[in-house]
């Protein structure tokens, strides 16, 4: 037997989402947790993103509006499954159907306060059989991190250190049209002054949602943190994981587990070397990852005979190269700014080849799938004038003010007729001119026939909802000049491949036997949603439930009521 120099019935690899969950329901089992971070910060990747859970039939929802049925009929729909999606099968994503509202149950009761996202935030493939046009988002209420006491400065930043909650952030673009946004907009920079006032530190989304798992760890006293502790292998005997070993004090330390090991170490969004593998055209400099997001744990896994899939994929999260992107916390994103009215993309070619609206995942797919036949890495966001009066341009506000520097800048290309735009970005100007033309004429047609843009709800969401001059709320004649265009990147929030795990979140071998002792969750795993991404949120929620599962099935609960 391997000599530890310390046990615990439970120990987890990173400080993501799903870390906090199983600790929380070990704690209740009376186990011992230790939680053992790589970074300086506690958080993971789920702390800088938007934080947003896509759970199903959730306590938030009105009678009625789901069910389980509804929402496996959805995911059966939208997921394919086949020997290269071994980390989706229909029985993975029905113990995601049944067991997320039971875990977010959970977490509330354990003083975790949550709310629903918004009450339209429609699935990204809302038209198929069981998806949702309502919104089964759930999110964290904005958080004083000052709550924390001395974990204050432990938890990674967020995107939005704000007192806002994301729906109305998306909100800011449209306040020149409501009264009630302006409305909003005071209150949030009262609430600003107001906490400096009085010495608070808001956060929302992703650092909300995990300061209150931290602060419901803390209180509770569910686990023993410690960070800048990399778990640099695991321990196997007799083919069974009894512990790892991490850093203490420079010097390796060998952690037993009485019960399981967790991995919820990330996924491999900062490791070129890894992307060149498996993602080939995708650069980590383009990647909304955090900086010790390298893979370690896939290639531990490996090691002992784990097996991986679905490598090939990430949640793509389009970007561009605005000026100073490279020192952004976040980089510059435009999901958004090809959906609102006025907007198309094109290849290298000068031809528009995707739906513009639609899933952030499925678009940064589509561009890579496009450059295998066609160049389009970058592809070209071509744009009018009457964008430019009324939407930001990739967020950033004082379009008018700064456009001229930017076009100085290279970022953004502006002439006065789509041919001279053509010339620019270096496409037939025939075959761009062409394009918005056919554009135009499925604008005042009423109906987008190449790709079906504004047909879906959520392709609504992304549009602008006091638009009136379309067909939708996303389709908007390009014809008055200047006219601009923007090179389009394939980003990501993070990769979406990883280890096989089961219906318990066990670690499997490539023969489907399972590897004893060792469960995974969270982007560390191959995700139980395949190869797509159903709607918003659908890596935290996974991360969480699974998370949640393993702690259950490790500490023998089963399907008792907690």
């Amino acid at each position: 037997m391997s000599q530890f120099d310390e046990t615990f019935d439970w120990v987890v690899v990173g400080s993501g989402a799903g870390s906090m969950s199983s600790a929380l329901l070990m704690k209740q089992a009376g186990k011992s947790v230790v939680i053992l971070e790589k970074a300086k910060w506690v958080g993971g990747t789920t702390c800088k993103s938007g934080g947003v859970m896509w759970i199903p039939n959730n306590r938030f929802m009105d009678p009625g509006e789901d069910s389980p049925e509804k929402a496996i009929t959805y995911l059966d729909t939208l997921v394919e499954d086949g020997p290269d999606l071994r980390g989706t099968s229909h029985e993975r994503r029905l113990t995601y159907v049944n067991e997320a509202p039971k875990m977010l149950d959970f977490i509330v009761s354990q003083g975790v306060a949550m709310e629903r996202g918004s009450r339209f935030w429609p699935d990204y493939y809302d038209e198929l059989p069981g998806g949702c046009k309502t919104s089964r988002t759930v999110t964290a209420v904005p958080f004083d991190k000052k709550e924390l006491g001395r974990w204050s400065d432990k938890l990674r930043q967020g995107f939005a250190e704000v007192p806002a909650r994301l729906d109305e952030g998306m909100l800011l673009p449209f306040a020149k049209h409501s009264w009630d946004i302006k409305l909003m907009i005071l209150r949030i920079g009262l609430k600003i002054v107001w906490g400096k006032l009085t010495g608070k530190h808001w956060v929302t989304a992703g650092a909300a949602l995990q300061g209150r798992m931290l602060k419901a760890t803390l209180e509770k006293q569910a686990a023993d943190i410690r960070l800048e502790s990399p778990v640099t292998e695991l321990v196997v005997e007799d083919g069974k994981v009894t512990g790892v070993v991490t850093v203490k004090d420079g010097k390796p330390w060998r952690v037993g587990a009485n019960l399981g090991v967790l991995l919820n170490a990330g996924g491999f969004a900062m490791n070129q070397a890894m992307r060149d593998k498996y993602m080939p055209g995708t650069q980590a400099k383009w990647s909304n990852g955090i900086e010790t997001d390298e893979g370690d744990m896939h290639g531990a896994v490996e090691k002992i005979g784990g097996a991986l899939a679905q490598m090939d994929q990430m949640v793509g999260f389009q970007m561009t190269e605005a000026p100073g992107w490279e020192g952004d916390y976040v980089k510059p994103g435009t999901q958004s700014t090809t959906a609102k009215p006025h907007a198309i993309q094109v290849d290298q070619s000068g031809v528009r080849y995707m739906n513009e609206g639609g899933s952030y995942e499925l678009f940064c797919e589509t561009m890579l799938k496009r450059n295998e036949t066609v160049p389009a890495l970058p592809s070209w966001a071509i744009m009018d004038q009457q964008y430019m009066d009324e939407y930001p341009l990739a967020g950033k506000s004082g379009v008018k003010r700064n456009m001229d520097s930017w076009v100085q800048s290279g970022w953004v290309k502006r002439a006065d007729t789509v041919e001279a735009l053509a010339a620019q970005i270096g496409v037939d100007p025939a075959t761009l001119k062409g394009t918005v033309d056919r554009w135009n004429g499925f604008v005042r047609g009423g109906k987008d026939e190449d790709f079906h843009r504004g047909e879906r709800a959520y392709d609504d969401w992304l549009g602008d909802p006091f638009f009136k001059d379309g067909p939708n709320k996303t389709m908007g004649t390009i014809e008055k000049g200047p006219f601009y265009a923007m090179a389009i990147y394939p980003g990501d929030v993070g990769t979406y491949g990883g280890v096989v795990t089961d219906v318990n979140a066990r670690v499997l071998r490539g023969d489907g036997s399972v590897i004893e002792g060792l469960y995974a969750c969270g982007v560390t795993t191959a995700s139980p949603m395949g190869g797509v991404y159903p709607g918003a949120g659908a890596s935290v929620g996974p991360s969480m439930t699974f998370g949640w599962v393993a702690a259950k099935h490790a500490a023998g609960l089963g399907n008792q009521s907690l």
